[in-house]
């Protein structure tokens, strides 16, 4: 898969977005990012890999499907999170990000994805979607974040070509040319806290190869749909059904899962992204085909041809290792979503992260709170653990207090770095000062230290002012005890202390769907009905 640089500029859809702007049955439509016959590729059927167990009976020719296999730096960027602490058991939670690529740099892909013009061009990350597995092993969710969705990306380093990207403000799918699948992963880090081991990337090809490979899935739409050009509106899936259920496999289940359009918005589209996730599941585990040597020899050998991989995981057995963890996972604990968001201030084709329910989902994602309702709880908090490295007095320990409650939504909160400063001066920290450096973005609160001599004095600046001993951090980044002051304290000389999320406590605009519900259906825009 090509993670060449990214070009200088990419040219915007006129008739998607003119589709885009106007008004659609599920509110406004999102613009097109950037290029002609833009579809959305599927990394779900990647989880069948996982699920399943690549090499169940990949081991009767494990060299040849380690030789499938391709493979790429995990990380190519910066990133501040950190693996959450083992459970009472030894256990923590797994995270797997999945992406679509759109690279057209093969025939195959060029068929399936139209578009021949942007050949050779740098992939974007059109789907992008983050497993999480609970340390138990009990529940899993799913979240993905829509393609058109403004973030903060870190800088990035392409490991092919060396090339340095610097840190930017963009939509997430341009995240996949500047340094690959790692700097999509490092782009999540930073955004949501949770730390992602592993991605595995899928393209057009693959998406085709592993429908093929699963068999049919069903789906379901509460109106004839065809997803076709239309007068306003060039392009389209070609997907084309009657109302009510079909098995869709190949070609149609790629159809499927590109259709926009038909939807009303890429949020939609999510939606029925996840139907058909929850479906395939579904259907794997009725087939009983972990028991079909046959079938999992299929599955194996379509999964690693398709599948580009972090470097990690980047053999047989661990794939092997990663679906066994997987595949006992309740069909009805598994709880797909999307992302809480809204229109981007800056440019109404766009999305931001809604605050207060994007933050409420990373926090249940770190904390690994179940996201249905029949757990129980996250980790059970320990008791914070404090250094044995006693303190310096208040007024000899050197604090640098930085403003970082800057984000996607907001910009930063002017005065910031003074206010808490002078609240440190005003309790005795005559040594500490405010540090000028702008631009900076941290969703939550924390003092950062060097070394280990100085983990005391850190925590003793968290403790002077309310701020949990977990969020006292060893880091390389900085040269002193740093007090980032986060979009969580944009406001006031008290640190907020909020409640803690419980099971199944999602934020109203997640748009949850549960595994085992196969009840849902899709409805189609009018213009789209036949």
């Amino acid at each position: 898969m090509s993670h060449s640089s990214v070009r200088e500029e990419q040219q915007p859809e006129a008739a998607e977005g003119a589709a885009e702007g106007s008004g659609g049955r599920h509110g406004r439509r999102r613009a097109r990012p950037r290029r002609k016959h833009r579809v959305l590729r599927w990394s779900a059927t990647t989880l069948s890999v996982l699920i399943l167990g690549t090499a169940g009976a990949g081991y009767l020719y494990y060299q040849h499907l380690n030789a499938n296999i391709d493979k790429g730096k995990r990380s190519t960027g910066g990133s501040n999170a950190a693996k959450a602490k083992p459970n009472a058991a030894g256990q923590t939670p797994l995270n797997i990000l999945l992406i679509g690529s759109d690279s057209r740099n093969s025939d195959e892909n060029v068929k399936l994805g139209g578009s021949r013009d942007n050949r050779g061009n740098p992939p974007l990350a059109d789907v992008q979607m983050l497993i999480h597995l609970s340390a138990d092993r009990k529940s899993a969710a799913v979240v993905s974040i829509p393609r058109d969705t403004r973030v903060d990306i870190p800088k990035c380093t392409d490991p092919k070509t060396g090339h340095v990207y610097p840190a930017t403000n963009d939509i997430i799918n341009t995240t996949l040319a500047r340094g690959g699948a790692g700097c999509t992963l490092d782009t999540w880090q930073n955004l949501t806290g949770v730390y992602i081991d592993h991605w595995m990337t899928i393209d057009f090809a693959g998406v085709v190869s592993m429908a093929d490979a699963v068999g049919g899935v069903e789906v379901c739409v509460n109106q004839n749909v065809w997803d076709r050009p239309t007068a306003m509106q060039k392009g389209g899936s070609g997907l084309k059904l009657t109302k009510g259920k079909h098995d869709v496999k190949g070609k149609q289940a790629l159809q499927w899962l590109r259709t926009r359009h038909a939807w009303g918005s890429d949020q939609m589209r999510a939606r029925a992204q996840h139907m058909y996730l929850n479906s395939m599941i579904r259907t794997l585990k009725q087939q009983n085909v972990f028991t079909d040597g046959g079938r999992l020899m299929d599955l194996a050998e379509a999964a690693t041809k398709s599948l580009t991989v972090s470097e990690e995981i980047g053999t047989v057995k661990k794939l092997y290792d990663l679906g066994m963890q997987l595949k006992s996972v309740p069909t009805d604990r598994l709880t797909m979503t999307t992302m809480p968001n809204a229109e981007d201030p800056q440019d109404k084709n766009h999305l931001v992260p809604e605050p207060a329910g994007a933050a409420k989902m990373w926090q249940m994602l770190r904390d690994d709170v179940p996201f249905d309702d029949k757990g129980s709880g996250g980790r059970k908090k320990t008791e914070e653990k404090v250094s044995d490295d006693p303190a310096a007095p208040d007024d000899r320990i050197a604090v640098a207090v930085q403003n970082a409650t800057a984000s996607s939504t907001l910009g930063p909160a002017n005065g910031r770095a003074r206010t808490v400063t002078d609240l440190l001066l005003g309790k005795g920290f005559a040594r500490a000062t405010a540090d000028a450096t702008a631009g900076l973005s941290e969703e939550r609160t924390v003092v950062r230290y060097p070394s280990a001599d100085l983990e005391g004095d850190a925590q003793r600046v968290a403790k002077s002012l309310g701020i949990p001993l977990s969020s006292v951090k060893k880091s390389a980044d900085v040269s002193g005890i740093t007090l980032v002051v986060g979009t969580d304290w944009r406001e006031g000389t008290t640190y907020p202390k909020k409640a803690d999320p419980k099971a199944g406590d999602l934020p109203s605009n997640s748009d949850e769907i549960n595994g085992a519900d196969d009840s849902k259906c899709m409805d189609v825009y009018p213009t789209y009905q036949w």
